[in-house]
């Protein structure tokens, strides 16, 4: 595998430069963080900002250390050393930002004993949603659904894995969140359905100036709907790029054995 970081003179090889004053502010920052299991350091990230309404794609081979990125964000796991915040607040064992975040990393999110209509219902009486709310929401998804999650008599349980994602994706948008966190959303996910989330990301992205944090294996949907995409190598930063129109190529080239 080609190593980039030792390739200075390439352009996609730097850092991101920083936003230009009142343009972007940082919505999520990582600093000195490290998680270490059984002494072996599976995530190494320095300094890492993530900006306002950015579309951030995070990249890598299994093992990578993307979930457990992930997973440290949403305080989900407890960092080796560091902190992460969000708008300012450090997230480790503080309130404040869960209500600006909405995220689906697995089916371990859902409550799958639940029909997906109740499962909703619950997720709008937390974030204060009324039943008007919550069928203005449902209407909206129509299409993502595509006629097999609502009025399906399924329990989630029982639903195809693609339809729990659907599922899961959907109760993390109930909110309007400022900050969506999504794991391998397009993974299960049938053509028409990956084409139809990817429409619906670069809708709310621009938009609701959503900032987006998705992790894919697939190179082709995530330089289609991110700004930015950071690869990450057994825990270490080792691409940060802008998406242009040569992204693509770029990384399958990184990736190619």
């Amino acid at each position: 595998m080609q190593d980039y970081v030792q390739q200075p003179d390439s352009l996609s090889a730097m850092p991101p430069p920083p936003p230009v004053q009142g343009e972007a502010t940082t919505s999520i920052m990582a600093t000195n963080l490290t998680k270490i299991y059984n002494g072996v350091t599976v995530l190494n990230i320095p300094s890492l900002s993530i900006h306002s309404a950015e579309g951030f794609g995070l990249v890598g081979n299994n093992g990578a250390g993307k979930t457990t990125f992930f997973r440290l964000i949403l305080d989900l796991i407890e960092a080796t050393t560091g902190v992460i915040e969000i708008d300012g607040q450090k997230v480790a064992r503080h309130d404040e930002w869960k209500s600006k975040v909405g995220s689906f990393l697995d089916e371990g999110f859902l409550i799958d004993f639940l029909t997906p209509e109740e499962y909703f219902a619950f997720t709008a009486r937390i974030y204060k949603k009324s039943e008007g709310d919550l069928a203005t929401f449902l209407e909206t998804m129509s299409d993502f659904f595509n006629g097999e999650i609502i009025g399906s008599g399924k329990l989630i349980r029982d639903l195809s894995k693609g339809n729990q994602k659907k599922t899961g994706i959907a109760a993390a948008l109930l909110g309007d969140p400022q900050i969506l966190i999504l794991d391998e959303p397009f993974t299960a996910l049938d053509p028409t359905s990956q084409i139809r989330l990817k429409r619906m990301l670069n809708d709310f992205k621009t938009t609701r100036n959503m900032t987006m944090l998705i992790s894919s294996h697939d190179l082709n949907h995530v330089t289609e709907v991110c700004d930015r995409i950071v690869v990450l190598e057994k825990g270490v930063v080792v691409r940060d790029i802008h998406t242009s129109e040569n992204t693509l190529k770029e990384l399958e080239s990184y990736f190619a054995v």
